[in-house]
This record gives structure tokens, C-alpha cells and sequence, in this order.
């Protein structure tokens, strides 16, 4: 069996095969740290077989805070990534823990794509950051979610932030018993030009105070509750090995 590729391209978050978006988040500690724990992923991974035909890519970023790191696994269906996590899942782990010991597993969220926005600039700029906006909302409702991304992406086209390169918005699923969460949740995976760009928009207070009708209902949208975000920079992809 073929071993995966660790010099893939960035993932594609509106792909259709994708049936189960994951995304985590580790803990290690210190810059130091964060850096060994990629090195020992990535020769994890580098070192064995492809896992599952239906896992299509697994992407690793390195948070600008020097302590986090976030995985992102795009997988055909759900079963297939509990397949994975009842064989497979603690091997990696543990040789991963034997090289960099003491990591905090911060949890696991699975979601499905639901709407995206691009920019004019979006298909030809490299993104320097990458930054991951979890919402949360007192309304279980999917809908009352759809209809705030329909909002964000409203404003978005009509105004623009000149850094941002594209937004795709998740909604967060029920799973398995470990995956569980009575967490009614909007993740928010973007794309910025670099870091610079990112800091002027929070400087700027971001355009929902530029005072347009859109970013107002977006602003004060009565299920919103509250919001938490970390930036980083990509640092690996493993992808799934083509037939041949």
C-alpha cells in the first residue's frame, strides 16, 4: 500500500466527497515544543500506510500563540473515521506521545460545510494565515445558524474585508457517544493574505462597525451568545494516495 504524500496541497473545504469535516485541537505547550510535535506527526504518518481509502486528506496548522495546534481531517462519511479511531487512532498517539510527551488533547468536533465566501483575490493569493472562529448560538435550531452564515455572507459580499481571502462557514453535527455535544456551534475556517492584514482588520474593528444594514443584523442577531478564535499557519498536509 502506498504511504501518504506530506507536501500536498491546501484542502479544498467545499469539496463534495467530503462527508465528515474534523477538526482538533492539541495543546503542547511551548514554540519548541509545537515544533517537535509536528515533526513527530509527520513522521507518524510518513512512516505508515494510508489509513483508510475514505479518509481524503488530514491537514496540520501550528497556532501564531506557540502552543496549539489544529487538525483538520476531511473523511468521506463518519463511520469510516470511527473505523479508524477504534484501530488505528491510539497507535499514532501513543508513538506521537512517546516522541513529545505531556500533550493536552483539547477536543474533537466533526461539522459539514454549509456556505463559503471567496474573494475576487481569493483564487490567485497564497493565504499567509489561517484563522478558525468557533460561534455559539442559545438556539438549537440549524436553522437559526444557516440564517446567521446567510447574513455573514450577505455582508461579506456587499463589503468586503481587503485581506480576507475566503470564509467557509461549518455547522457543527451530533456523532458518536465521543464526538457528542449539545453545542449549537458555527466554525468559521478563513483565509487571510497574511497576518498583517488580519491585525489592521482587528484594528479596525472588523466591517460589521462600518455601519451597513448587514453587518447590524449580523452584529445583533438575538442567538448569537458569543465567540472564540485562533489564528495559525499551515505546516503539513497528507493526502490520499491515487489509485496507481
Amino acid at each position: 500500500m502506498a504511504t501518504p504524500t506530506s507536501s500536498g496541497p491546501l484542502p479544498d473545504l467545499t469539496r463534495p466527497d467530503v462527508g465528515a469535516a474534523l477538526f482538533s485541537t492539541w495543546s503542547v505547550g511551548t514554540p519548541e515544543r509545537q515544533r517537535a510535535t509536528v515533526d513527530a506527526i509527520a513522521a507518524e504518518w510518513d512512516s505508515r500506510p494510508w489509513p483508510a481509502p475514505e479518509l481524503l486528506s488530514y491537514n496540520l496548522y501550528a497556532g501564531t500563540d506557540g502552543d496549539t495546534l489544529l487538525h483538520h481531517s476531511q473523511w468521506a462519511d463518519e463511520a469510516a473515521y470511527h473505523a479508524f479511531f477504534r484501530t488505528q487512532r491510539q497507535q499514532r498517539n501513543d508513538a506521537i506521545d512517546g516522541a513529545v510527551p505531556g500533550i493536552k488533547r483539547l477536543g474533537l468536533a466533526y461539522y459539514r460545510h454549509y456556505r463559503g465566501f471567496r474573494a475576487a483575490q481569493g483564487e490567485t493569493a497564497d493565504p499567509g494565515l489561517f484563522v478558525v472562529v468557533e460561534i455559539d448560538f442559545n438556539d438549537p435550531d440549524p436553522q437559526v445558524r444557516r440564517s446567521w452564515v446567510d447574513l455573514v455572507i450577505e455582508a461579506l459580499e456587499n463589503e468586503p474585508d481587503p485581506g480576507l481571502l475566503s470564509a467557509d462557514f461549518h455547522l457543527i453535527a451530533d456523532g458518536e457517544r465521543h464526538l457528542s455535544t449539545d453545542r449549537a456551534r458555527v466554525l468559521n475556517y478563513a483565509r487571510w493574505t497574511d497576518e498583517a492584514a488580519y491585525e489592521a482588520a482587528l484594528a479596525a474593528g472588523g466591517p460589521r462597525d462600518g455601519g451597513s444594514s448587514a453587518w447590524d443584523r449580523v452584529r445583533d442577531f438575538p442567538a448569537r451568545v458569543g465567540a472564540s478564535s485562533r489564528s495559525y499557519r499551515f505546516r503539513r498536509s497528507f493526502v490520499r494516495p491515487s489509485a496507481s
